[in-house]
């Protein structure tokens, strides 16, 4: 069982062992999980800088992430907090990560300083760096 969920950002600076790695693989180890939303966002990253489906596949599997579905609830949540959101510019990933987060109950890591922001009842972020 996930014990907290991880936004693309925080997966990245993972990948390319940026500031706030050491956190992103405490969370790892303890059990982490993402988005199927924000796993198509990690993957789009990678595969824009060349990697290739495979490496891409393998990050997922070796890092032992559980992958979640995006399911009709919290796509709802998701598009509700559209407007509690615009002013610090949360795209459909950022949202969708929120969302899965407070229906999970679960904390949110991220590398995205603009989440420090959110205010969102039922959403613990927790910033990388």
């Amino acid at each position: 069982m996930a014990t907290s969920l991880l936004d693309a950002s925080a997966i990245l600076a993972a990948l390319y062992e940026e500031p706030g790695c050491n956190t992103v693989h405490e969370a790892l180890r303890a059990g982490a999980a993402m988005s199927t939303v924000n796993v198509a966002e990690v993957s789009a990253h990678l595969r824009a800088r060349d990697w290739r489906s495979g490496q891409v596949k393998d990050v997922f599997d070796d890092l032992g992430i559980d992958v979640l579905p995006f399911d009709r609830a919290t796509a709802l949540l998701s598009g509700a907090y559209r407007p509690r959101t615009r002013h610090l510019r949360l795209g459909l990933g950022d949202r969708a990560c929120l969302a899965t987060a407070r229906r999970l109950r679960l904390p949110v890591l991220t590398a995205d300083r603009a989440w420090a922001q959110v205010k969102l009842r039922g959403v613990r972020v927790v910033l990388i760096r």
